[in-house]
């Protein structure tokens, strides 16, 4: 599939900048007597206790993707702790219904195309970084729309808002306009704890309710 090696990548990078601060933070303890000689020992193990959860947290399972027609995955794994309505959903420029997922450190924070489609906008907007916890954290919060095309009914469209919490301070989209995506693919990745809001037309009938744990590019979350 798409994009597949892409969180692991990130997960490498981070991994590395991290060595490199413990090389430079030993080579400042054993140089200067300002550390005790065993701060190196410490680092290292913190580094290796870091580098077990930035494996973890990264990973990066292939979706099981239902194939059936006129079917919504979930676009992120999580908890849905919001359903409802908007009257004028960004994108979609009208009315529709939301579903909010929350996912919390231990969650995959990779996320996937709800349908098949083009991509028509990634839009990044700035903001805050105050609890994904918030179900109205998108109000406030960095984040990056982005707008499919479903390439199942002409002309509809469906939005995927991911958005930065208190830790997740980076969105990194793996898509850009024009790409086609089928459904479950990958499409981005959250560093650490956040959420995401999935816009979708009142004629689809909502699968999921509160509470439910939904999985990216598996868990049904609408049919039409």
């Amino acid at each position: 599939m798409k994009h597949a090696g892409q969180a692991r990548r990130a997960a490498l990078k981070l991994i590395f900048l991290a060595w490199l601060g413990v090389v430079l933070l030993g080579c400042f303890a054993m140089l200067s007597n300002f550390l005790p000689p065993k701060t190196f020992g410490a680092l290292v193990v913190l580094w290796v206790l870091f580098v077990l959860f930035t494996l973890y947290f990264f990973r990066d399972p292939t979706a099981k993707t239902p194939a059936m027609h006129g079917l919504v995955v979930s676009p992120g794994h999580g908890k849905v702790d919001a359903v409802d309505h908007l009257d004028d959903a960004p994108f979609l420029g009208g009315p529709c219904h939301r579903i909010s997922i929350f996912l919390s450190v231990l969650d995959v924070h990779v996320q996937n195309a709800p349908v098949s489609g083009t991509i028509h906008c990634v839009v990044h907007t700035p903001g805050k970084f105050v609890s994904a916890l918030r179900a109205d954290s998108a109000l406030y919060n960095e984040n990056v729309l982005i707008g499919f095309e479903s390439s199942e009914v002409i002309g509809e469209k469906i939005g995927l808002r991911l958005i930065a919490g208190v830790l997740a301070r980076r969105i990194v989209p793996f898509v850009k306009v024009g790409d086609e995506l089928a459904r479950g693919e990958r499409v981005s990745l959250i560093q650490f704890g956040s959420r995401c809001d999935l816009y979708l037309p009142l004629r689809y009938e909502i699968k999921v309710k509160l509470g439910d744990k939904v999985v990216g590019g598996e868990t049904i979350v609408a049919a039409r």
